[in-house]
């Protein structure tokens, strides 16, 4: 009865043994990419390049919090190398996965690439509740996660550059871009490395 109550509003039913709004994000991402690509020309291969996550890096680091070391949980993912560097936010938010990270990368370069913009998409996730840290907790959070990524080239102005997101502004930015100077003041631009 409720199907039919949705289509007489015009509304979709939600697919037959999936409650509305249960769906993995990338899933529901992934299925919007299969639609829309079937009308275009290209070749399946090229599709399946096209919508796959290029790289997705799961680092766990451990941070001094209030005297006692805490192990924190991060990601950051960049989806499409078709074009560099990547751009995209990081978030900070106790909900955010592996699934969400890659999610948010795979719009941001589908994003870019309908307004041919020349960035590939990436995102990255902060496992905290930014409200729960101190001002320095947060900035010793945001220069170990930054540390990581420079460890696996995961961030750079030609490779990934990272902007602000969820639980991030301007202060986190300031933060990356300083930790990435220090580690690389020979590059001259070095301080493009983020996106303020």
């Amino acid at each position: 009865m409720a199907s039919a109550t949705a289509a007489k509003r015009g509304a979709k039913a939600p697919a037959a043994g999936i409650p509305h709004g249960s769906q993995p994000f990338l899933q529901s991402v992934n299925e919007y990419f299969d639609k829309a690509a079937t009308l275009l020309p290209h070749s399946k291969g090229l599709l399946d390049q096209i919508k796959v996550c290029n790289s997705v890096y799961y680092m766990q680091f451990p941070v001094r919090i209030n005297g006692e070391i805490q192990v924190v949980e991060a990601w950051r993912a960049e989806h499409s190398h078709h074009k560099l560097p990547c751009k995209g936010g990081i978030r900070y938010a106790e909900t955010v996965d592996q699934d969400e990270v890659q999610a948010l990368a795979a719009l941001m370069t589908y994003k870019c690439a309908v307004v041919d913009v020349p960035f590939g998409g990436g995102k990255g996730g902060i496992k905290i509740n930014p409200k729960k840290y101190t001002v320095e907790e947060l900035e010793r959070v945001t220069r170990r996660y930054t540390v990581e990524l420079i460890k696996k080239n995961f961030i750079g102005p030609s490779v990934d550059v990272p902007a602000p997101d969820y639980g991030t502004g301007p202060r986190e930015m300031a933060w990356i871009a300083d930790t990435y100077t220090a580690f690389n003041g020979r590059e001259i631009d070095a301080i493009a490395c983020t996106v303020n």
